[in-house]
């Protein structure tokens, strides 16, 4: 965090804090350092921090507790993501969710292949190393997790405010929505080289700075997705149906001949 010296200090640091959470930088439930600490970071008053803190308070994008931490309010996003995280149960709610992100990311990938700056670049790579390094020790938790924190790189990466924080109040649907298909895909040993071609894809037209290189790549990979994971679905809904139609057995009397008439 830079030092802040402008006209009306407290109203310049709220601002600043502000732009930090809308920037996707600080996030949701994290505690911000100590007054003290805070205060000698951004080399201002602590009356003109506090001030500002309670601003923040005010707007909803802080909170405090009982012993006068600040945290950046975890109310961000949540009236939109709590309701369709329950959806995530139904196979058909994760393929609309996949849908979804099939334009999302596409659009996310193009932007950040134009706008990435170097900071941004390197986090991509950090991210898109650590999932290989998931695939190769078999980890399906760990694919997951470095699966969803590739894709919100490319989000930041972006720079698109809305596309960010959309996908931020997102946040826990799409990282369930990322580990549900990964384990589904582990668990039916289907695709896994595939996933990974269709990640390099992606992350090769983002470093080449190749926006419609990039679009097409995010496109292609969550049609494969949406098309591996709708087969294994059908797959599943086939299989139940039998195991029904043999389970009828212990619900039906067994079937006896008429008498017949003399």
């Amino acid at each position: 965090m830079s030092s802040i010296r402008p006209a009306k200090l407290a109203d310049a640091i709220a601002e600043h804090i502000q732009q930090l959470i809308l920037e996707g930088a600080l996030q949701p439930g994290e505690r911000l350092l100590s007054e003290r600490e805070l205060s000698a970071k951004l080399d201002v008053s602590r009356p003109s921090l506090r001030d500002a803190l309670d601003k923040l308070v005010g707007l909803g994008m802080l909170t405090t507790d009982a012993s006068g931490a600040s945290y950046v309010s975890e109310s961000i996003g949540k009236s939109l993501r709590d309701p369709l995280v329950l959806l995530m149960d139904d196979p058909e709610a994760r393929l609309d969710c996949m849908e979804f992100r099939l334009v999302v990311e596409a659009a996310a990938a193009a932007y950040a292949a134009e706008r990435a700056s170097e900071i941004d670049r390197d986090t991509i790579v950090e991210r898109y190393e650590s999932m290989i390094a998931a695939h190769e020790k078999h980890d399906v938790d760990e694919i997951a997790r470095a699966d969803a924190e590739f894709h919100f790189a490319i989000y930041e990466a972006s720079h698109n405010l809305m596309m960010l924080h959309f996908m931020r109040s997102l946040e826990s649907l799409l990282r369930s929505n990322v580990y549900l298909n990964r384990k589904n895909l582990f668990e039916h040993r289907t695709e896994g080289d595939s996933q990974i071609a269709e990640h390099r894809a992606i992350f090769d037209a983002i470093m080449a700075r190749d926006p419609e290189a990039a679009r097409a790549a995010a496109q292609a990979h969550m049609i494969s997705t949406i098309r591996t994971q709708r087969a294994i679905h059908e797959a599943e809904r086939r299989r139940e149906a039998s195991i029904r139609r043999l389970a009828r057995n212990d619900l039906v009397a067994p079937r006896t001949r008429k008498a017949r008439k003399a």
